[in-house]
């Protein structure tokens, strides 16, 4: 998982994460598509380490590993990622957007990793 984060940390800082089509990636974003209808967007990188969207990509390992080619994956409903992506960014609440993130389906409680 830190190697997957680290690999995608490398393009860069900046802030915003929208939806966006094929093309170039803004500095300090890393493209993802989100869904079962793949919808790309670009995060910031800064966002990856924290406590959600680490469980975001610790559930895109378990399905489809760590060895995925091309823009990352993210296994979460589109509605669910914007919603969590936002609070993320505003900073307000911090443990809601690990709550929402911890209540996505198809993950059982007993699989989760302990930090």
């Amino acid at each position: 998982m830190k190697r997957l984060i680290r690999r995608l940390s490398r393009v860069g800082d900046s802030s915003g994460c929208h939806a966006t089509s094929k093309g170039a990636v803004a500095e300090g974003h890393v493209p993802v598509h989100v869904g079962e209808e793949m919808e790309r967007f670009e995060v910031r990188t800064e966002l990856l380490a924290l406590p959600p969207f680490v469980e975001l990509l610790r559930r895109a390992a378990q399905e489809y590993g760590y060895n995925q080619r091309g823009v990352l994956r993210i296994p979460c409903p589109v509605p669910i990622f914007r919603t969590l992506i936002g609070s993320l960014s505003d900073s307000a609440d911090p443990s809601a957007a690990r709550d929402l993130a911890l209540s996505l389906p198809g993950v059982d409680g007993d699989d989760r990793h302990q930090p």
